[in-house]
């Protein structure tokens, strides 16, 4: 099957008639062109006639016809000429057909207002189904892996290096902007309140604390999220809407070994060390402003910090780190394997992608707070 050419729409004028050339393929399944954005041209420019020019025009599906009655019923209310003539043959017979028999009065449903209870129901049905979805790709990805621990995935190191450097070192700009930042805060934050009753000294500690244990994981998740996460949905679900990923089960390629796991595994590898080069950027941010509005010395401050930074609290922090670049792979994976078949589900699954894992991160962290306080870590 021929590369789909993407369906264009330009609106000129000729006088006093727009006209509207159409380029591309205008199918369904490659998305197409509002008619909002002919009717604002129409509405603000007020020609007497609109025209069509199709020399660029390629393959036309029923999306071509609904457009085009659209802008027929639009030249209706807007009392301006409809000039088919420059239309494909087959077009024109069709558009003829759907005005050659009026709608009948009592034919078109009315939509009735949906009441409470079907509304919840209906988001019930939804959770439940996405919850279900879920809880099968999860499922699926602990098999592939699985399978790599045996040696019989299809699987490519090579990929997952490839992987590797796109969200380990390609990253450490916005890591290290973002964690610097946020130690900055800390410390600002502890030296406004502890400065109150002479304990300033103790802003080391708390910068320590709360980078190690908490921030500087908690913040790398949420960046690679929305940086990672939103690529990782985007990849998958273009390889979706082009048919690759069909493609690859008609190959026997399971897609979730070949594609899923190796963006599992680099997140796995390189977060717990983005958690670390974070640690070691929020401390620099504390420093900044112990040394500077606190009088600290910087070894009073390095002191400090070792002192309050436990072994503990660090594997703590770089083992959240690591589950956390697991959740950000599988939400993003998930929504591009669940991505629909045109443009607009692609944008659609990035934005999914994003929320889905900020939200599994924070519900992860949560749940860390309430073990480790079981277990008095």
């Amino acid at each position: 099957m021929p590369e789909i050419q993407v369906a264009r729409m330009q609106i000129t004028r000729k006088g006093t008639t727009a006209v509207v050339s159409l380029e591309g393929d205008w199918v369904l399944r490659a998305g197409l062109p509002e008619v909002e954005g002919a009717e604002k041209e129409l509405t603000e420019g007020a020609p007497k006639a609109l025209e069509f020019e199709t020399g660029k025009l390629g393959r036309w599906d029923s999306g071509l016809l609904a457009f085009l009655v659209a802008c027929g019923d639009l030249c209706k209310r807007l009392q301006i000429e409809f000039k088919s003539d420059s239309l494909p043959e087959g077009v024109r017979k069709l558009i003829r057909l759907s005005q050659a028999v009026p709608e009948k009065e009592d034919a078109k449903r009315l939509s009735e207002p949906t009441s409470l209870f079907q509304s919840v129901g209906e988001v019930a049905i939804q959770t439940q189904s996405g919850f279900h979805r879920a809880v099968s790709f999860i499922g699926e990805a602990v098999l592939a892996g699985a399978n790599l621990l045996r040696g019989k995935a299809q699987f490519r190191w090579p990929d997952t290096f490839v992987v590797m450097q796109e969200v380990g070192p390609e990253a450490l700009g916005v890591v290290a902007l973002i964690n610097f930042l946020v130690g900055v805060i800390l410390a600002f934050v502890g030296a406004v309140q502890l400065r109150q009753f002479g304990a300033s000294i103790y802003v080391a500690d708390l910068v320590a604390i709360g980078t190690v244990r908490e921030m500087g994981c908690l913040m790398t998740g949420i960046i690679m999220s929305g940086r990672t996460g939103a690529a990782f949905a985007a990849q998958v679900g273009t390889m979706k809407v082009n048919e690759e990923i069909d493609a690859f089960k008609t190959f026997g390629i399971s897609p979730m070994e070949f594609l899923v796991l190796p963006r599992i595994l680099a997140l796995l590898l390189m977060m717990p060390l983005l958690c670390v080069f974070a640690d070691a950027i929020a401390l620099l941010g504390g420093f900044v402003v112990s040394v500077s509005m606190l009088d600290m010395t910087a070894i009073e401050y390095f002191n400090r910090s070792v002192e309050a930074i436990t072994l503990s609290s660090f594997l703590l922090g770089v083992f959240k780190g690591g589950f956390f670049g697991i959740l950000v792979a599988l939400a993003g994976c998930l929504r591009g394997i669940q991505c629909g078949n045109n443009a607009a589900a692609v944008g659609q699954a990035a934005t999914s992608a994003v929320v889905t894992g900020i939200t599994w991160i924070i519900a992860a962290d949560g749940i860390f707070a309430v073990l480790c306080n079981a277990l008095k870590i």
